[in-house]
């Protein structure tokens, strides 16, 4: 009985809540202002405020076209509090939420939205908190990589984190897709290295390791940004590295095609088989008198090691050791990202490429051909606004499991490759030639990397793999899922199955969705499309599920699951609670939904 009237006086509680507040509630920016979040724009208070923050973190310059819809709101929340509350007012005016960490979606998830939006850009929940006696870090997901890693260097100087070498890529969205960069040869990605997190559900409430289950936490790590919640922050491990490590930048220009080939035909033999301490990457294009190849390479000990591997493994290259720095490894980190001091890592809008542009990405699994590569090199020459970037697998990416966080290109991957294309801005309107040259490119490269699947990285996401629009109402939740197979295999082959079930777990209602997001098991009516008015139908109310689901472990064994007050809301939360209940047999559940803020 206690349980039972637990439920019904929270319910209660919510429900005069609900009341009170939508009497003082007008719109979106009045709940805001209720709610104490008062850092906010929308085009009406000031354009030119509003512009300046839509367009700051945005890194592809395409997104810029008036074509592409603007937010009719955004949001920079300044605490965990601010971010819980604006999540809550967005849902009680029935707003799409796009999360901005830094703004890097290729495809603009972070920026754009088919129905009015609001964007939450986290660019002031940028925290990191090193504690040494435990080797972790906590790191707000509105932090960049350069953020963390400027954190980590002026805390310790043997220690490091594992993730890309742009600095100001959001760990966000970054850690949510996997994260590969130049030491994941040694520690896997970044998501790899995540031990717990902080998200915030659909619904205000906050989970962290322990209370959202083994499934909610493997998905979120991995499984794509913008589709559990929002997570708060990362709970980081940071990973040893020596005080001194070896960096080099060397670039090399050739008129010939066959010597340009043979370099990139032997980088294929040599990257996935070096030390699991050795990373070599290269970017390749054409220019006017030929080609141009640019080698990264990062060494996790002394330079005399590195340039003497080079030397045997790769003497093409023809490394000498004064193109060789031996420094620390936050100093490497700057280096690998064209910086001059170590202090510019904390510069999140640093602009590299104003240009727009176009990317699509492959795994190889096997070495591509001589004349493979001579071929791709062809197709090069014809567009020097495009290019080529390489990054070597193999060591500890092929010892991880594929199916331990969602992301499963593990072993038998030698190779990632990067195809892009760049454009400025007073060229666009010849950007259909330039994405055109790139899908050829992407054609030809099909015969040499496989296509049982042709496989994808959620991070470089690519709508060509297709789109779903969660506002026909006419698709059905076993249509949904099914058309989301179609990237969610390519993104995470037979993980995808997996994430269905941990999206009906943590989002039952999918509040967070964009065109290639993963579907929960259940359609319910989407919020309408145009207005971002309140609808009573669609607001929430909490069911509390009390079970014995031994790795959640909460006070009172309660777990907090969203439903929307329709006549199916009753059966999502019972199919849902089975669902838990099947999946750990000893479980118990109970469902109330007697209470009045039903009626």
């Amino acid at each position: 009985m206690r349980a039972t009237h637990t439920i019904i006086s929270t319910l209660m509680l919510l429900f005069l809540c609900n009341l009170r507040c939508s009497q003082s509630e007008d719109d979106l920016p009045s709940c805001l202002i209720l709610h104490g979040v008062s850092n906010y724009t929308t085009p009406f208070i000031s354009n030119s405020d509003y512009d300046r923050l839509l367009y700051v973190s945005m890194q592809n310059q395409i997104f810029t076209r008036s074509t592409f819809p603007r937010p009719s709101v955004i949001i920079l929340p300044e605490s965990k509090d601010q971010l819980v509350n604006t999540i809550s007012c967005c849902r009680r005016w029935s707003w799409t939420i796009r999360l901005r960490s830094g703004g890097h979606s290729y495809e603009g998830l972070s920026h754009t939205a088919d129905s009015p939006f609001v964007i939450i850009d986290m660019m002031n929940l940028n925290g990191v908190s090193i504690d040494l006696d435990t080797q972790t870090a906590w790191a707000e997901s509105g932090a960049t990589l350069g953020e963390i890693y400027h954190a980590i260097g002026v805390s310790s100087n043997v220690f490091g984190f594992s993730a890309g070498y742009c600095p100001t890529v959001g760990s966000g969205g970054h850690i949510s897709g996997g994260g590969f960069g130049m030491m994941s040869r040694k520690y896997g990605l970044a998501a790899d290295n995540v031990v717990d997190a902080i998200l915030i559900s659909a619904n205000g409430a906050l989970y962290d390791r322990k209370s959202m289950g083994e499934d909610v936490f493997w998905a979120i790590r991995g499984g794509g940004g913008g589709v559990w919640g929002v997570v708060y922050a990362w709970k980081l491990q940071l990973l040893p590295v020596p005080k001194h490590v070896t960096v080099f930048k060397l670039t090399k220009h050739t008129s010939e095609i066959d010597e340009a080939s043979k370099l990139l035909y032997k980088w294929q033999l040599v990257a996935p088989n070096l030390d699991d301490d050795f990373s070599l990457a290269v970017l390749n294009g054409a220019e006017k008198d030929g080609f141009w190849l640019m080698f990264l390479g990062l060494y996790l000990g002394p330079k005399e090691f590195a340039v003497s591997s080079m030397h045997q493994r790769f003497p093409e290259l023809n490394l000498l050791s004064e193109e060789c720095k031996e420094v620390s490894w936050v100093e490497a980190f700057a280096q690998l990202a064209g910086l001059k001091e170590v202090d510019e890592l904390n510069n999140r809008f640093l602009k590299y490429d104003d240009r727009a542009f176009k990317t699509k990405v492959d795994f190889a699994k096997v070495p591509i051909p001589l004349e493979g590569i001579n071929g791709a090199l062809q197709i090069l020459k014809k567009e020097q606004r495009g290019f080529m970037v390489m990054n070597g697998q193999g060591g500890m990416m092929g010892r991880i499991s594929r199916d331990s966080i969602p992301f499963p290109h593990r072993s038998g991957m030698l190779s990632m490759i990067e195809y892009i294309v760049a454009w400025d801005m007073d060229e666009d309107l010849n950007s259909h030639e330039y994405i055109n040259w790139l899908h050829q490119f992407y054609d030809y490269m099909g015969q040499f990397v496989g296509n049982n699947p042709r496989v994808g990285y959620v991070n470089h996401v690519d709508f060509d793999f297709g789109t779903i629009d969660w506002t026909n109402s006419s698709i059905s939740a076993s249509k949904a899922i099914e058309i989301a197979r179609t990237w969610g295999e390519k993104y995470f082959l037979s993980n995808y199955d997996r994430l269905v079930e941990a999206k009906t777990l943590i989002d039952p209602n999918n509040v967070f969705s964009h065109p290639q997001s993963i579907p929960p098991l259940h359609r319910v009516a989407h919020q309408e499309e145009g207005t971002g008015a309140k609808k009573d139908k669609t607001q929430p109310i909490v069911v509390r599920i009390y079970t014995k689901w031994k790795e959640l472990e909460m006070v009172a064994g309660v777990v907090a699951v969203v439903v929307p007050v329709e006549d199916t809301a009753e059966a999502i939360a019972v199919d849902t609670v089975k669902m838990v209940a099947n999946k750990h047999l000893n479980s118990k559940w109970f469902v109330n939904t007697t209470s009045p803020a039903y009626k």
